[in-house]
Formats: C-alpha cells, structure tokens, sequence
C-alpha cells in the first residue's frame, strides 16, 4: 500500500465562538497562514490521493477561500459531532477497498508529517492506530482506557468519565487512522448516547476492539503538535511556538539571531552561511538570504532573494526584489516588485524603486523614485529625483546610461532617455532625451532684486 492510498479527512465544521470573530475558526491565521492552509499543506505533504474537508459555519467564507484547491468538500449542518462529520464523508465518497482514512482537524495547524509516520504504517498493517498524549492536566480532554495489560480499550470523554477515568493521564488527540473500509462501517454504527448527544469519533475504538482489530498509539514528536485553536490566547500562543521552532531551526543551520524570541517567519525562509538577523525581522513568501547577508532591526521582506554580503539596514521594506552581492540598502527604504539590483549598489534612506534594473555600482543614497526604469552601472543618482512614469492612464520607461549623474531635484519626464556620460543639472526638469557625455538642464536663470526689501510689520 502507497501514499497514494491515503484519504485525509479535515474536520472544520466547528464555529469557533471563542474567538469572537466573524471570520471563521479555521480561517484565522498562524505565521501568516490559515489555520486550515496549514492543514491542508500537510495532507499534501503526505501524498494524500484525496482530501476532503468537512465544513459548516461561515461555509460561504471558508468554500470561497478554498474555492480553487484541489479538495472535496462535505457540508455538516447542522453539527452532530466528530462521528457524523466523518459519517458524512463517507456518505458523498465511500470507501475504497485497500485505502486508509486519517483524520486531521482544521484548527491543528502545526502538526508535523513526521509525527504521523507511525500511524499510518499502522493504519496500513490493518490496525486502528491513534495519536495520543501524556498531560500534567488532562482536564477537558478524553481519557485513553486501556486494560491490564495495556491494551487500548476504549476513548471516555471528560464530560463522561468516572472518578476513575478522569485520574487517567493520558489523553485523546483527536487525530486517528484506519482502513478506510472499517472506519466506515464503525462510524455507520455510532449512536448519541452521551452527555452531548453527538456522536463521537472516539467511540470507534470501542467498536474496533469488540471487533478484534488491534488498537496502537503514538505521540507526536513535540507535545504543542496535537494542540488546537479555540480562542485568541491559545492562537498567540502557538504562533509564539511555532516562530521559537523556526528559530531553534535556523540558529542549528548557523544563523545568528540577536533575539530568537523576535523574528517572524510567515513563510519560507532560506539561508546561507553568516547571515545576520537583528531583531522584529518579518520575512514573508519565499525568501532566501545568500551567505554574510546581514539584516538590521525591523525590517520586511516579502518574496526577496537578497545576495551574498547585502547590507539591509534598518526600517526597510523589500517586497519581490531581488539583489546581487555586496548591496547597501536603506535605512527606511522601500523597494517594491520588480526591483532588481546588481552588485554593489547602494540605496540610502527614503528611496522607493519599483520595476526597476539598477546596474553594478550605482548610487541612490537620499529621497528618491526609481520606477519602470533602466539605471546603468557606476550612476549617481542625486536627492530628490523622480522617474515620473505614469501619465495617469499608461506607464512608460526611463533608460540611464552608464556613469550619467543625475542631479538632485530631477524629474526625468518618461518615456526619457539619459546617454551614457551625461549629466543633468540640479533641479532639472527633462522632458526629452538628454545626450551622452553633455552637461543638460532646465534651470531658469537666477536674478537678485537690488531694490527689494523685507516686508515689515504694519502698525
């Protein structure tokens, strides 16, 4: 048997009131994902054949998100509990002979596929196999019964447990997988006699031991994988988790972290040797840092590839720009996508580029927009310049020569073509090709009034 044999089942039918949110429980994001995108990521890692997801409040919201993924969905209303969840599933996709079920939750986000290896080799041996976990406080969660000899038996829910039971320390996750085949026919035979009147997932193991089948369990690897969302506490907590893991993870790669406690990874994050990351860095999308890459405090980057050496100082905003070796970039600059930049090149503080090729070496150290430009090597780009691209309906290209020196104050007027060589003066407005190797500006010619005089105060 395969991964390709794997059914996932998500449960995110549940509405989640305590999170006080219109949005829905599995719609809230943790390192700027949804819940359930987190989920459903996983189910992809595992090679899952098919994944469905069970749904019910705010349904509109959570189909119109997932409206283009490659999953079925199963409406639950109204909810009757995890048993008639899965139920349901099988009632629109029936089981497959051979295949093996695993069910995940929509608001268990940071499980990890290593973690589920053991159950579903079990599942796979044709065993009903169950992640589990040992608590100081197991309050609230459903007890794991075994016998004498240490045979599961049965799952009893807190709110139907014995004294007993409910000194019993080792609790249900929730998270379960079984051939699809028998799982099936032991939700088909729950009932809802209990305290809540639903029909509970875990009262398949019951069913499975009256059955003879053998019933395992596993621990994850860290005991925050199997933890759940329910109010706005618990998601902060386990975004702080979930960032101090990536952290531990790069700091073991040779990653210096001034603070392993502020940084944010809400994406991907690839590094290279003696990279430097100061503090409250926020890194998005996919981005990579090449080796010596050294970032200060505060910065966002957004889908960047930042090369070997770059200096990105503090209060810088890089989203979908990509920088060759050695770049000095900000403090307080913004670089938008598109902007590409070649070796050697320094952007100072409160300079935007956007669509724009900055060749090797040159320089735009102070207040400045580079945008839909073509900048040469070795160009000294003074304060104040503006590529005005945008005539208010069209964009349109501005081409800067190799070693041109634009003056401070500059409008370049697109479409505009600066010859290599060329200097524009100071306050410049350029509204036509300036030639390579000459000197070109706008500048009206300066007078003095020797007859004017500072106005004075009437009394």
């Amino acid at each position: 048997m395969s991964a390709g044999d794997l059914h996932v089942i998500v449960l995110a039918a549940g509405q989640g009131k305590r999170m006080r949110s219109a949005r829905p429980k599995v719609l809230q994001t943790l390192a700027g994902r949804p819940l359930l995108e987190h989920v459903l990521s996983l189910a992809a890692g595992l090679g899952a054949r098919e994944t469905t997801v069970v749904y019910g409040h705010g349904g509109d919201q959570v189909r119109a998100w997932g409206a283009e993924r490659p999953v079925g969905w199963v409406l639950q209303d109204p909810p009757r509990g995890t048993g008639d969840a899965v139920r349901k599933v099988h009632e629109q996709h029936p089981a497959q002979a051979g295949a093996v079920a695993l069910i995940l939750y929509g608001d268990v986000p940071l499980l990890q596929a290593e973690s589920l290896g053991a159950l579903l080799e079990a599942a796979r041996a044709g065993k009903l196999a169950l992640l589990t976990q040992v608590l100081e406080d197991p309050a609230g969660y459903g007890r794991i019964v075994r016998d004498a000899a240490g045979q599961v038996q049965a799952i009893v829910e807190h709110k139907d447990a014995s004294a007993e039971q409910r000194a019993l320390r080792e609790v249900n996750t929730g998270i379960l997988a079984a051939p699809a085949d028998a799982l099936q026919r032991w939700v088909a035979g729950l009932d809802c006699n209990n305290a809540q009147q639903e029909f509970y997932l875990t009262d398949v193991v019951a069913a499975a031991v009256r059955e003879g089948w053998p019933v395992v369990a596993s621990h994850p690897g860290h005991a925050w994988e199997a933890d759940g969302v329910n109010d706005p506490r618990q998601l902060a907590r386990l975004e702080r988790i979930w960032q101090r893991f990536q952290a531990d993870r790069l700091m073991e790669a040779g990653v210096r972290l001034a603070d392993p406690a502020r940084i944010d990874i809400r994406g991907v994050l690839q590094t290279g040797r003696d990279v430097e990351i100061d503090v409250g860095c926020v890194f998005e999308g996919e981005v990579s840092l090449e080796d010596g890459v050294v970032l200060e405090p505060y910065c966002l980057l957004r889908d960047c590839h930042i090369g070997a050496g770059t200096r990105v100082r503090a209060y810088s905003h890089l989203e979908g720009a990509h920088t060759d070796a050695a770049c000095s970039i900000g403090p307080f600059a913004r670089l938008r996508p598109g902007a590409d930049l070649a070796s050697a090149v320094h952007v100072g503080n409160f300079v935007e580029i956007k669509n724009a090729r900055i060749g090797k070496g040159s320089k735009a150290n102070h207040l400045s927009y580079l945008g839909d430009a073509d900048i040469g090597s070795g160009v000294n780009i003074g304060a104040g310049t503006i590529t005005c691209n945008y005539d208010g309906v069209n964009k349109h290209r501005t081409v800067i020569g190799d070693g041109a020196f634009i003056g401070s104050d500059t409008q370049l007027v697109a479409p505009v073509t600066v010859g290599a060589g060329a200097t524009l003066g100071a306050g410049t407005t350029l509204v036509s090709d300036a030639p390579a190797g000459k000197l070109t500006l706008s500048r009206a010619p300066q007078r003095t009034s020797v007859n004017w005089q500072r106005p004075t105060r009437q009394r």
